[in-house]
C-alpha cells in the first residue's frame, strides 16, 4: 500500500504543478476556466468556487484543465465569447499552452532546492583505497586521508572532489590533505579520464582512489617479520594493540599511534578443496609482531596488500597446469612488474589466445613460464565458456565490505538555490538529448509507461526522500519536455498553432486540425503500447 501511496504521490503532484501552469496564466489573461480535474474518468469528488469546478477523477494518471472556447465551433454565450480560449490573441494562447510545460521545468528548481537546503548525507573525501602504482600513490596519498582542497576550491564530498577535476588533469595539481588531525600539501598529476555518454563528453583528472575501503587482508612474503611472527597470507586484521581496524584506513591510523611490540587479533582464512581459500577460522589468533621502524601500512608489521596473491586457482586451467597455487604472488607480465591484480586483467583482456611470460612467486621461490589463456567455465549454470587463464584474488563478501564515511552537508540557501538552478538546465539538456536519440544510441527498449513509474517510485521511496524527490525532479523535466513537443494533441503543437495563427493572420484549418489530431492520437497510442511492452517485458 505504501508502493501504491508514493505512486500516487508522484503522480498528483506532477500533475497538478503541469495543469496549475495552464490554469494560473489563464485564470491572469482573463480567460474562463471551467473545470480543473485531477485525473481523467468519471467524478469522484469535486466542488465548485467561483465560476471554476475543482474534481478529483477515476484514474490519476493525468489531469487537464477545461476551459471556454478551447474546441473550434464551440458557442459561447455573448458575456463570456471575449473570455473564450481561441478568441484570445496568438501571444496570450501561447502563453497559456506554454505555462503548462514551464511549471515542470521551473518545478524542479524548487525541488532540488529544498534537497540541497537541508541537511542530508554524502561520501566523505576521506581516501578509502589508494592502489599501488597510482597517482594518488605517488603523491604520498594513503587509506584514511582527507582531501580538504583541491587546487584551492574546497571540497566536502567525493562527489565535489570528483567535479573538481574536470578540466584538470596531466599537471601537477595541489592538494591540501588531513592526516591524523593535522593538514598538510602535496601535488598529484591525475590521469586523463573521458567520460561519454549518448549526451555528452566530459574529460577529467582522475587520482586512481576510492572511497569504499577494503578491510585489512594481508599478503605473506617468505621470510618477512610477519611470517616470522606466525601470521599468513590472507589474515584478517580485526584489531592491533585493542584498537579495532575495520579497514585500511584506520590500519594506517592504529600504526600511527603504535611503537615497538604489536599485538595483532586475525581472524584465518581456511584452505578448502580445489585449492582455493574462502572459509574463516570462527576464533580469533592474537599474535605478537615487532613494528618495522619508518614504514605505514602493511609494510610496518612486515606484509603486504593481499591483491597478487591467488586465492584460487581453478583445475585444469592453463594457471594450474603451469604450477601456479593458492597463495603465490604474482610478480611480473612480460617482465612488467604488476602493481595491481587489475592491471593483469586489463593486459589479459586485449591478448585472445597469444602467450605471454608470467613471474610469481611460491613457498619454493620465483617462476617464470609461457602461458596462454584457455577457454573455461567460470560461473555455474548456462553460462558459457570464456577466455581466461584460471585464477582468481580473494574478494571480500558484501557483508564485510565497510561502507565509505559519510558526510553530514547542509548548504546555505543561496548556494542550495545556486546549486539547484544549475543543474536543471544540465537534467533538461540531457533529457533533450535522449529524446532526440530515441532509436539510434538510446534503445526503444528503454522507454516506460505506468508500470516503471510505480517500480521507480517505490524503489526510491525506499531509498529515502531525497531519491524520491529527484525521481520526481527528473520525471518532471520529461514531462515538461515530452509536453514540448509539436505532436497534434500536445501543448507543442498548440504552442505552434498559435504561432502560426499570430505570422499567418489566420488559423490553421480545422480540416488540418482534426487530421493533425488524428495522428497525433495514433503517435500516442503507438507510444503507449511501446512503454506497456517494456513495461510488461521487464
Amino acid at each position: 500500500m505504501a508502493s501504491i501511496g508514493f505512486f500516487a504521490l508522484l503522480l498528483g503532484v506532477l500533475v497538478t504543478v503541469h495543469e496549475l501552469g495552464h490554469f494560473l496564466v489563464a485564470k491572469a489573461c482573463g480567460v474562463k476556466v471551467l473545470k480543473f480535474s485531477f485525473g481523467f474518468g468519471p467524478k469522484l469528488l469535486g466542488f465548485t468556487k467561483g465560476e471554476t469546478e475543482y474534481q478529483i477523477a477515476l484514474l490519476p494518471l493525468g489531469g487537464y484543465v477545461k476551459m471556454a472556447g478551447d474546441v473550434p465551433g464551440e458557442e459561447l454565450p455573448p458575456e463570456d465569447a471575449h473570455r473564450g480560449f481561441l478568441n484570445q490573441p496568438p501571444l496570450k494562447r501561447m502563453a497559456i499552452v506554454l505555462a503548462g510545460p514551464a511549471f515542470n521545468l521551473i518545478f524542479p528548481v524548487l525541488i532540488y532546492f529544498f534537497v540541497f537546503w537541508g541537511p542530508h548525507e554524502a561520501i566523505s573525501t576521506r581516501l578509502g583505497y589508494v592502489a599501488p602504482g597510482t597517482p594518488a600513490a605517488a603523491a604520498g596519498l594513503r587509506p584514511g586521508d582527507k582531501i580538504v582542497a583541491v587546487e584551492g576550491e574546497k571540497v566536502r564530498t567525493f562527489e565535489e572532489m570528483a567535479d573538481a577535476f574536470v578540466g584538470r588533469f596531466e599537471r601537477p595539481i595541489p592538494l591540501i590533505v588531513e592526516r591524523n588531525g593535522s593538514q598538510f600539501t602535496t601535488n598529484v598529476t591525475p590521469l586523463k579520464y573521458v567520460e561519454s555518454t549518448p549526451f555528452e563528453t566530459i574529460e577529467r583528472g582522475r587520482m586512481m582512489v576510492e572511497a569504499n575501503s577494503p578491510i585489512p587482508i594481508m599478503g605473506v612474503p617468505p621470510g618477512s617479520p610477519a611470517e616470522k611472527a606466525g601470521l599468513k597470507t590472507f589474515d584478517r586484521i580485526l584489531a592491533i594493540n585493542g584498537t579495532p581496524v575495520p579497514d585500511e584506513g584506520s590500519l594506517y591510523q592504529a600504526l600511527a599511534k603504535h611503537q615497538g611490540t604489536l599485538e595483532l587479533a586475525v581472524q584465518r582464512l581456511k584452505p578448502v578443496e580445489a585449492g582455493g581459500v574462502e572459509l574463516r577460522v570462527p576464533e580469533v589468533l592474537k599474535l605478537q609482531v615487532e613494528r618495522q621502524p619508518d614504514k605505514e601500512g602493511l609494510a610496518a608489521i612486515g606484509a603486504e596488500p593481499d591483491d597478487l596473491y591467488l586465492a584460487e586457482v581453478l583445475p585444469g586451467s592453463a594457471a594450474a597446469e603451469a604450477g601456479l597455487k593458492a597463495g603465490d604472488r604474482l610478480v611480473a607480465f612480460n617482465g612488467e612488474t604488476l602493481t595491481t591484480f587489475h592491471t593483469l586483467d586489463v593486459k589479459l583482456s586485449g591478448l585472445d589466445k597469444q602467450p605471454f611470460e608470467l613471474t610469481w612467486r611460491g613457498t619454493d621461490g620465483e617462476h617464470k613460464a609461457k602461458l596462454s589463456q584457455t577457454p573455461l567455465k567460470l560461473e555455474e549454470g548456462g553460462v558459457p565458456e570464456k577466455l581466461a587463464l584460471g585464477i582468481r584474488p580473494w574478494f571480500p563478501t558484501r557483508g564485510e565490505v565497510p561502507p565509505a564515511e559519510k558526510v553530514t552537508v547542509k548548504l546555505a540557501w543561496d548556494e542550495a538555490l545556486k546549486q539547484a538552478v544549475k543543474i536543471v538546465p544540465k537534467i533538461i539538456g540531457q533529457t533533450v538529448m535522449a529524446i532526440a536519440s530515441i532509436g539510434s544510441k538510446v534503445p526503444v527498449s528503454s522507454i516506460g509507461g505506468p508500470i516503471m513509474m510505480y517500480q521507480m517510485a517505490s524503489r526510491s521511496a525506499e531509498l529515502g526522500w531525497d531519491y524520491f524527490l529527484n525521481l520526481m525532479a527528473v520525471i518532471s523535466i520529461n514531462l515538461g519536455v515530452v509536453n514540448l513537443l509539436p505532436i497534434p494533441i500536445l501543448d507543442g503543437f498548440h504552442l505552434v498553432a498559435a504561432g502560426w495563427e499570430g505570422v499567418r493572420r489566420r488559423p490553421i484549418p480545422v480540416r488540418v486540425r482534426e487530421v493533425a489530431n488524428v495522428i497525433g492520437l495514433a503517435m500516442l497510442v503507438a507510444l503507449m503500447l511501446v512503454a506497456m511492452f517494456n513495461d510488461i517485458t521487464r
